[in-house]
């Protein structure tokens, strides 16, 4: 009893002291009251907590130092270091090298300025060997220990005291050298023990041939009781991975090492083992999990998803054709009531009319006969007279005084009644498929003189044309009546006609082009002019200049130098500021031959009519078109492409004729129609042509040779030699007589115009001795117009042309023209195309004043039609979606099986595939979306449409492939390769190097043709990776690497990775981002980089787009 008493009085008094050394400032200098003199085992742990408590202080000793040289590996200094050495509830190793050094492996341990030797040493300029340490005060050539040698250590020597945080001196550390103790490495070079990190396997070394922990040092020569020591060394992974806790087991301690469970896996360097997922294969000691299922799941996912968009892509669209009929149905009945609405007000406009015919008769002569004459810019539109042909034989330049003619008595007497008006709609309402039906056609009202007797069977195209002529008449009169005065109530009484269009009247006066650089004419001294409702055919032969005039009329003429007058209505104004009310058709059939007849042309008239326009009108107008072109029966098709079959040719020429007539012009301007289109198909052309020319607009177009029942459809001829010399304008009922009075006269069954322009062409010589080189001059002698100095000598031979002289062989002005030299040539080529460029660039650019009175629909607006009209296209285009989402598919399965996660480089081979691979097919992709629209993109912007809500319609569209294709690559690539980092982190990477190549292939698409586009799109990114990985020794190539979005992209993949190695990975870690210049810190700057890219390649991409377009 007593001894137990004694025992615990001596255990009390032991503890006592262990505090009191605690709590003494010499507590760091272990003297020779610890173990080392005790020997007492009970004084092990206090002591084991008072050594770790010392190693775990040294981190506020190497923190400025840390951050200083590491910042660019390590974000959080306390953070790394509890990572990599927090031994907390694992100090056994530690217990253990107190016993086997008997106490004083205070002495042993390495101090501050020690670790920062060994460490570094991986810092050194030029190539490093983390094996041998630089000479130091106990290792060098005239001191070298057995401590000095790998795997061992020596205690400082006597009477010193060892200050751990002192980081300028080393001690001197020679004496009772031993092997290095289990969990700690001893290099070779110094003589002092450092902790092994965690993840790391450091037993003692034993030489036997089945043991598995022998390092790779050897025993020194000739020394027989230099024994096995410890671990020597902890360095990058690819230097000496002797130390890492083996794959397929995991290392709780820095002595122990596990095998892997079944179901669980362990990477190189694992403490601990990890559950693999659900769905997953884990064997016994398996260094990861076979995740193949997920990959599996996520592709089946993706491709249900994918399978239901393509396949509920047409049911969408069938849908949306159904409301479509909806809305053309509630504008029908939007029109029914609004022309009952113009019944009751025909009725109020009656009591009002006679109220004021007692006021009428007591104004002044004065004031009647000023409201019964019209302005020289009016036109009556409804029952209009057309202008005389005698008006079109110009006298040299007549001033603009174009005037309705009146309108006969016999059209006012057959007017409709209201009563019969008001019968008819309620008969329609109240049996729709009753054959009571319309016999009104809009702009001319003496048509139903020409009709057949008997009942017409109305259908909804009747309906919607006389609905439309409805609501002009409604609109019309709504803004003639705004103000409600005395001299409105006259108006309203006395004058029912109204103007639904505003007129164009074109006239040019010795109008000349000059292709600059060249100083050749392209046309020259054309004068006349256009005119509202009347129907012009501009024809000649190949190289005349048809084409060239209708681009002077319509503004679009680039490259050249005009010369002369050009009038709208009578003033010198710019032809492009009428530009939302002229119509331009171009000769190619440019139509989206992905949308259908009907879609094309409502975008068009949603997109070029007055946005204040309501949705029934615009609807109508649509009809009307429709009705008017004879495309009632494919208005549901698709248009075509040249791989997918559509409609046929003529049916595609009268729909790219619609896009135009849908946005009703004032001024309509046709290059070759009627091209490729047989009789039959050219005259219906041409009758809702001249249907238009009715309601007040002026047609202008070119004609190969037609039918003589399609010329004489034509109201005025412009005929044109070449050179661009008018031979003939004026009204096609005369260009006979013209002809015949110059000794020209057209054989019996020969067409004229065919005969005309086989003159002009040299293949036929009329019999009065006229050649087609006299033709110009003499329509200028005729009409008194100056005939230009380099061609009087033709005026001489016509008029020495009855003496029988040869006119062919008349003095050519430019016979006695030296030749240029080569070089003189080369120059003016090269000029020429400068100003070429300058001149496309300056014309893109020009602005003018707009007097067309039309207020389009906005960006914002614009936008949204542009997305319905995309989005539509790429659902029926969803085929080409899914083949690249394939490609992408099988490209993630390759290059994740192919190059696996290397844990030295941190992944970056298999990263660095990734980066060329989706860099190059998201290109690919890209080019597409402005590449085969060019043309379509052209003439919209020419005609007004907004081309940045084309663009952000475009690049909003994509943003589904930015979103998707990432996620298809990763579902292959991500669970094939296994990499460390998460999947979000990767996807987030990838998110933002879609939308930066994406930006870069818009910029090729629209800047470059397509092949040079596809070239570009392939070796850019393959060229800019290898620049990315290049050493960075030279500056040059830094900074350029600095500018490869290849290189951000690569360090925001290797970063995630990277960021989840710690423990025993910390200097392979820190070692391979110095070595690529990468920094741990950068993570969102790599992010950022890529998506200013993006931006700035679209806003490049967009400059090019406005710049450089080709008219």
């Amino acid at each position: 009893m007593f001894d137990h008493h004694w025992k615990e009085m001596r255990v009390g008094y032991l503890l006592f002291i262990v505090i009191a050394i605690l709590s003494s400032p010499g507590v760091w200098c272990v003297d020779g009251d610890d173990y080392s003199q005790t020997g007492n085992p009970t004084l092990l742990p206090l002591l084991t907590d008072i050594i770790y408590s010392r190693l775990s202080n040294l981190t506020a000793v190497f923190s400025p130092e840390i951050i200083r040289r590491l910042g660019f590996c390590i974000k959080d200094v306390d953070a790394e270091w509890n990572g990599t050495f927090n031994f907390t509830g694992n100090l056994g190793f530690l217990t253990n090298c107190i016993k086997k050094t008997k106490g004083d492996i205070t002495q042993r341990l390495c101090t501050a300025a020690e670790m920062k030797l060994y460490f570094n040493s991986f810092f050194g300029t030029g190539p490093t060997n983390t094996n041998y340490l630089r000479p130091n005060k106990n290792c060098n050539l005239t001191s070298w220990v057995s401590g000095c040698e790998p795997g061992w250590g020596c205690r400082v020597n006597l009477n010193q005291k060892v200050d751990l945080k002192n980081s300028k001196d080393m001690p001197a550390r020679t004496r009772d050298c031993l092997p290095c103790c289990e969990g700690f490495f001893c290099p070779q070079g110094i003589t002092c023990m450092i902790p092994c990190p965690l993840g790391s396997y450091c037993p003692r070394a034993k030489i036997n041939k089945n043991t598995r922990h022998l390092y790779r040092y050897q025993l020194p020569p000739g020394q027989s009781n230099h024994t096995c020591g410890g671990a020597d060394i902890w360095a990058d992974v690819t230097s000496s991975s002797e130390i890492f806790c083996s794959p397929g087991s995991y290392c709780p301690t820095t002595t122990k090492k596990i095998a892997c469970s079944s179901g669980h896996y362990c990477r190189m360097g694992s403490t601990s083992e990890k559950r693999c997922f659900k769905l997953t294969t884990c064997n016994a000691s398996t260094a990861n999990q076979n995740i193949h299922a997920y990959g599996i799941m996520l592709i089946a996912a993706l491709s249900t998803l994918l399978l239901l968009i393509y396949n509920c892509s047409d049911q969408v669209l069938t849908t949306r054709e159904r409301r479509q009929a909806k809305s053309r149905e509630a504008a029908a009945r939007s029109a029914r009531e609004t022309a009952q609405a113009r019944e009751r007000w025909k009725s109020a406009k009656n009591v009002a009319k006679k109220g004021a015919m007692g006021l009428q008769q007591q104004l002044s002569q004065t004031f009647s006969r000023k409201k019964s004459v019209r302005q020289p810019e009016q036109l009556r539109v409804l029952g209009q007279a057309k202008p005389s042909a005698d008006d079109a034989l110009l006298p040299p330049f007549p001033a603009s005084n174009l005037t309705a003619s009146d309108q006969p008595s016999a059209s006012k007497a057959k007017k409709k009644e209201p009563s019969d008006l008001t019968k008819m709609m309620r008969s329609l309402e109240d049996d729709p498929d009753s054959n009571e039906g319309f016999n009104m056609e809009i702009g001319d009202k003496n048509i139903k003189k020409h009709m057949p007797k008997g009942k017409q069977m109305h259908t909804h195209s009747q309906i919607f044309k006389y609905a439309y002529g409805q609501l002009e008449k409604e609109k019309a009169m709504q803004q003639q009546n705004k103000n409600l005065t005395f001299s409105g109530v006259i108006s309203m009484a006395t004058d029912s006609e109204i103007r639904t269009r505003p007129v164009i009247e074109v006239a040019f006066k010795d109008l000349t082009l000059t292709l600059k650089g060249k100083n050749k004419h392209l046309m020259r001294c054309v004068t006349g002019k256009i005119m509202p409702g009347r129907v012009t055919a501009v024809m000649g032969p190949s190289g005349a200049g048809k084409t060239t005039f209708l681009s002077a009329l319509a503004g679009k003429a680039t490259g050249c130098t005009m010369t002369g007058l050009v009038l709208v209505n009578g003033k010198v104004e710019s032809i492009l500021s009428y530009k939302k009310i002229i119509g331009f058709v171009p000769q190619d059939d440019i139509v989206h031959g992905n949308l259908t007849v009907e879609e094309n042309l409502q975008f068009s008239a949603r997109c070029r009519l007055s946005a204040d326009l309501p949705k029934p009108d615009k609807v109508l107008v649509v009809e009307r078109v429709i009705e008017t072109l004879g495309l009632q029966a494919v208005r549901d098709s698709l248009v075509g492409t040249v791989e997918k079959r559509g409609i046929s040719g003529g049916q595609r020429k009268r729909v790219n004729v619609g896009l135009e007539m849908v946005m009703e012009p004032s001024l309509l301007i046709l290059d070759e129609p009627t091209s490729g289109l047989d009789s039959s198909s050219s005259q219906l052309l041409l009758r809702s042509l001249r249907r238009e020319a009715l309601e007040g607009v002026n047609i202008c177009m070119v004609v190969h040779q037609p039918s003589y029942a399609l010329f004489k459809m034509f109201d005025d001829l412009v005929l044109l030699a070449k050179g661009g010399l008018t031979v003939y304008h004026g009204s096609v009922k005369k260009v006979e007589e013209y002809f015949a009075g110059i000794g020209i006269t057209v054989p019996e069954r020969v067409n004229p115009p065919d005969h005309f322009i086989d003159i002009l062409e040299g293949l036929v010589k009329p019999r009065s001795g006229v050649t087609h080189q006299q033709l110009p001059i003499r329509w200028m002698l005729h009409n008194g117009y100056p005939v230009p100095p380099d061609m009087l000598h033709y005026a001489d031979e016509i008029a020495t042309s009855s003496k029988g002289s040869n006119l062919s062989s008349g003095i050519d002005p430019t016979a006695g023209a030296s030749e240029q030299s080569f070089a003189g040539d080369l120059w003016q080529d090269m000029k020429f195309t400068v100003e070429l460029k300058r001149d496309y660039i300056q014309h893109n650019f020009l602005k003018s004043k707009d007097l067309s009175n039309r207020i389009t629909p906005g960006v914002v607006l614009q936008f949204r039609y542009f997305l319905g009209r995309v989005g539509k296209q790429r659902l029926r285009d969803a085929k080409i979606q899914a083949v690249d989402y394939l490609i992408l598919l099988l490209a993630g399965a390759c290059l994740g099986t192919l190059a696996k996660v290397s844990d030295e480089t941190f992944g970056a081979l298999g990263y660095t595939y990734t980066v060329i691979a989706v860099s190059l097919l998201c290109k690919i992709g890209a080019l597409r979306s402005f590449s085969l629209e060019k043309l379509h993109y052209w003439r919209e912007s020419a005609s007004g449409m907004s081309s940045l809500a084309y663009f952000l319609s475009k690049d909003t569209i994509d943003h589904f492939n930015t979103l998707i294709k990432p996620l298809v690559y990763l579902s292959m690539f991500y669970f094939f390769n296994n990499p460390r980092s998460s999947f979000t982190d990767n996807y987030i990477v990838l998110i933002c190097l879609v939308y930066c190549v994406t930006g870069i292939a818009y910029a090729f698409a629209i800047f470059l043709e397509p092949s040079p586009a596809q070239l570009w799109s392939v070796l850019l990114p393959v060229v800019l990776t290898l620049i990315a990985t290049q050493e960075k020794d030279n500056e040059v190539v830094k900074h350029l690497a600095n500018l490869c979005y290849t290189k951000w992209a690569l360090e925001a993949f290797v970063i995630s990775n990277a960021e989840r190695y710690s423990g025993v990975w910390l200097i392979s870690r820190c070692g391979s981002l110095m070595q690529s210049g990468y920094d741990l810190h950068d993570w969102n700057l790599c992010l950022i980089y890529m998506i200013i890219t993006g931006v700035f390649s679209r806003i490049i991409a967009f400059f090019c787009m406005v710049t450089f377009q080709k008219k």
